[in-house]
């Protein structure tokens, strides 16, 4: 049976091959909604899908985007992975994976390898504070975009990023603890050594000194210089330990993650200590598991699906533009979802 060509489909659509391929590469922006329909319903009915091997030949560039992150183990990085390929098929290329555990070397090595392969962009899920460590594939043609990382003063290259506003989104569970009435309000982290993170931690600060509160440093907990690489769970177990034997322990703890949020209720636990009774939990991502654990996450939405279709779409746009652009900084507004961990704060 002969392959099904794109001229079948702009045949069955009633449009032209141009037409199609604007849909398939992402620059339908300007086509009637009717006419996208007939071409989307055209692929799917021929079960269409593009020669990524002509592609190659006709662009100078493999029909792959890489996709690096710290960990797909994590449920959020884990999400974030899918929609990123998602939105890649739609668009005609296919995603190749690597897991970085945020470490520069091999961030560098696994760059170097998709350059190698002939794939020349590169999505990042970290938001590293420097990215020198990548500049000579820069400089040689790669195209980079980044998570959660506004322009940095460092940078000698373009860097686009997409991304949740960090600082918006625990400013948003900081004004909700206030407003149940903590005032001693705990922020449990691993180490901060992303912008992501440490805007996170920003928002947290520049919310209580808006409240009149001064930020008290014993109640921010980053772990220690031996607990790079312990699970998020881990960490905010310990972390609560800490808070939590203070001889003024907070009545509510942001924790910088889900998984860290998860931790701080089986430190909890091993206290003697009910949320959100005796302690206010929240986290910061939204993953599947909020609403199922006992008592269910308050926690912050970010539009993951939304920023992993942005991010795919403009890194395929640099990459068969081929023109200059200005770097794009965009971060998307968080979404509080309130939920049964956390309560007034009862003396």
């Amino acid at each position: 049976m002969p392959k099904t060509t794109i001229a079948d489909v702009a045949r069955l659509a009633k449009v032209s091959t141009s037409s199609v391929s604007n849909v398939l590469n992402g620059r339908s922006q300007r086509m009637r909604p009717d006419t996208q329909e007939r071409i989307q319903y055209a692929i799917k009915e021929l079960s269409y899908t593009p020669n990524l091997a002509a592609r190659q030949l006709k662009t100078g560039h493999s029909p792959f985007i890489g996709l690096i992150i710290p960990s797909v183990a994590d449920p959020y990085f884990g999400s974030f992975a899918r929609f990123v390929e998602e939105a890649a098929l739609s668009n005609g290329y296919q995603v190749l994976l690597g897991n970085s555990d945020r470490n520069t070397e091999r961030e560098r090595k696994y760059a170097e390898m998709l350059w190698g392969s002939g794939i020349r962009g590169i999505i990042f899920g970290s938001s590293l504070v420097q990215f020198s460590h990548l500049e000579d594939l820069y400089r040689e043609g790669m195209h980079f975009i980044t998570f959660y990382r506004p322009a940095q003063q460092n940078n000698n290259f373009i860097l686009d990023s997409i991304g949740v506003d960090n600082v918006q989104a625990t400013r948003l569970l900081t004004k909700h603890l206030l407003s149940l009435g903590h005032r001693r309000i705990g922020f449990i982290s691993g180490p901060i050594d992303m912008v992501g993170l440490l805007d996170r931690l920003k928002g947290y600060q520049k919310s209580l000194k808006d409240a009149n509160i001064a930020p008290d440093e014993q109640l921010v907990w980053g772990g220690s210089t031996n607990t790079h690489g312990t699970s998020g769970i881990d960490l905010g177990r310990q972390g609560a330990h800490y808070l939590l034997s203070l001889s003024n322990p907070p009545s509510a703890i942001i924790a910088i993650n889900d998984m860290h949020a998860f931790g701080v209720y089986a430190g909890a636990r091993d206290l003697g200590l009910n949320i959100p009774d005796d302690l206010s939990v929240t986290g910061l991502d939204d993953i599947a598991f909020t609403k199922v654990v006992v008592p269910s996450l308050t926690t912050i939405q970010p539009p993951i699906r939304d920023i992993a279709g942005l991010m795919v779409e403009r890194l395929i746009g640099r990459l068969e533009d081929g023109s200059p652009q200005a770097p794009v900084h965009m971060m998307l507004p968080p979404k509080l979802i309130v939920r049964d961990s956390t309560a007034k704060y009862i003396e």
